[in-house]
C-alpha cells in the first residue's frame, strides 16, 4: 500500500538573494527543512536566479528535491515603458516543473534585465506568454495583480485577470496565505470565491524571508 504523505512543501521562499528582504541563507533553510523531515523546497527570489545553483546543490545534498522558481515583478502594462507611471509592478511565483520550465525561466529573468528593467527587472504579458511553457504560476502574494483588485473591491476585473493566467499557464493556482495582516482576510476569502466559481485549484503558502519566528526583528 502506498503512503501518502501529508508534509508541507515550502513554494514561495525567499533567500538572501532577494536583495534588501529575504534573510534566509541558503545551507540553513535547507538545514531546517531536513531538520523538520520535509522532503522538498522551492527557491523564489525577488526578480532574480542568482542563488539557484548554490540552493540546488544544498538541497540534493541533504536529499530534498530543490524546486526552482522565481517571484517575477511583472509590468503593469508594457515593460518598455519607461513613464511614472510604469514604476507601478505587480508580484507572480513562477516554478519551473521540468527543463522547460527551467529554460523559460531563464529567458524570462534575461529578458526582464535587459528589455524591462526600470526601477526592477519586469515582465510583462507578452513575455509570459512567449515563455510559459513548462512554468507553474502562482496568483502571488498581497502585491499580486489578483490581491490587489480584491482588495479594491475590483471582483470582476480579478475575475479576468485570473481566466488569462489560467488561458497562459497550464497550471495556475490562486495562492492563499495566512500571515497576521489584516488584508489578507479580504483577499483571501475573493481567492476562494474565484476558486470556486472559475475551478481555478487553491494552494497554500508561507511568504518565507526569514528562517526561525524569532528571526523576525532582525529581518525588519
Amino acid at each position: 500500500q502506498r503512503k501518502i504523505s501529508l508534509m508541507f512543501t515550502h513554494l514561495h521562499v525567499h533567500t538572501e538573494y532577494s536583495l534588501l528582504d529575504g534573510m534566509c541563507r541558503i545551507r540553513q533553510i535547507v538545514t531546517r527543512a531536513k531538520e523538520l523531515g520535509m522532503d522538498s523546497l522551492a527557491i523564489t527570489d525577488h526578480g532574480v536566479l542568482c542563488g539557484i545553483i548554490a540552493f540546488y546543490t544544498a538541497a540534493k545534498e541533504a536529499g530534498i528535491k530543490p524546486i526552482i522558481g522565481c517571484e517575477v515583478y511583472v509590468a503593469e502594462a508594457d515593460r518598455h515603458g519607461r513613464s511614472s507611471s510604469d514604476k507601478n509592478h505587480f508580484h507572480l511565483t513562477l516554478l519551473a516543473k521540468n527543463k522547460q520550465g527551467y529554460h523559460n525561466l531563464i529567458q524570462l529573468i534575461t529578458k526582464a534585465h535587459l528589455e524591462g528593467f526600470y526601477y526592477k527587472p519586469r515582465v510583462d504579458r507578452e513575455l509570459l506568454t512567449l515563455h510559459h511553457q513548462g512554468l507553474i504560476a502562482l496568483s502571488g502574494c498581497a502585491h499580486g495583480q489578483i490581491p490587489r483588485l480584491l482588495l479594491q473591491g475590483r471582483y470582476d476585473e480579478a475575475t479576468t485577470e485570473a481566466l488569462w493566467y489560467k488561458k497562459v499557464f497550464e497550471d495556475f493556482y490562486l495562492e492563499i496565505q495566512r500571515h497576521p495582516m489584516p488584508e489578507l482576510e479580504q483577499i483571501n476569502q475573493g481567492l476562494l470565491r474565484l476558486s470556486t466559481e472559475l475551478n481555478i485549484p487553491p494552494v497554500a503558502t508561507s511568504d518565507v524571508h526569514y528562517v526561525n519566528k524569532e528571526d523576525a526583528p532582525t529581518h525588519e
